[in-house]
């Protein structure tokens, strides 16, 4: 019977390869979305291991956190934007549940995460939602909280005005850009959690310092932040 599945997959492989989003090339038996090869060679930061890291650093005077971190580096041209780029715009969702559960590794390995109750991805506007069909975000958090065993929201924070992209925009404007842009529904359920912000992809900060202080302001007790990369 074993045999027979393996004989299966390898004819569906052969027929529909299976390539890595990182590199292109094609996946090996046991491979899943990233070959093993990329993996080794992506740019973790071990910023989880830090509390003055360079996340948390960007934030500090702007939002209070428990503690804030990135995992990966992100440059143009890398695979870290190929991985980013195959979730956000191409479809290829299982990137998120793959890279959130890498995340969970290693945030699994810091204290500072140990008692997280609650994981909520950066909210997509109804009209983003729609044209793009999925929030990249919340299968980051649904690969991460799976690891982890915990659960994840996407009904409490929400975002209730479209903004344009933030791409091109300097660092002030951006802060700007993001005033007034989300709101908490059903704040009981929040009260004296430990939240953890989910996000794709960490800038200028101002995205999760809007929806950490909107978070905050709404009586959790503590708010953690964790994103798959960090553009310098």
């Amino acid at each position: 019977m074993f045999a027979l599945k393996r004989y299966t997959e390898d004819l569906i492989n052969l027929l529909f390869p299976e390539l890595c989003n990182g590199c292109g090339k094609l996946l090996y038996h046991g491979e899943k979305d990233i070959c093993t090869k990329c993996l080794y060679d992506l740019p973790f930061t071990d910023f989880h291991l830090y509390e003055d890291n360079l996340v948390a650093k960007q934030l500090w005077g702007r939002l209070p956190v428990n503690a804030a971190m990135a995992m990966l580096y992100f440059k143009k041209g890398t695979k870290v934007q190929n991985l980013i780029h195959g979730l956000k715009y191409a479809g290829k969702t299982d990137i998120g549940i793959t890279l959130g559960k890498l995340l969970a590794n290693k945030l699994s390995k810091s204290d500072a995460y140990a008692d997280i109750d609650i994981v909520i991805p950066v909210p997509l506007h109804q009209k983003k939602l729609r044209l793009r069909g999925y929030n990249q975000s919340e299968y980051i958090a649904k690969g991460l909280a799976e690891e982890l065993e915990i659960s994840v929201s996407t009904k409490h924070l929400l975002r209730n005005k479209s903004t344009e992209s933030q791409t091109k925009k300097a660092r002030y404007t951006r802060y700007e850009n993001m005033q007034d842009v989300f709101n908490v529904k059903n704040a009981y359920d929040l009260l004296d959690k430990h939240i953890l912000l989910v996000d794709d992809v960490i800038t200028t900060g101002a995205t999760l310092e809007a929806c950490g202080n909107v978070l905050l302001n709404h009586g959790i007790k503590k708010l953690s932040i964790a994103a798959i990369a960090f553009a310098e």
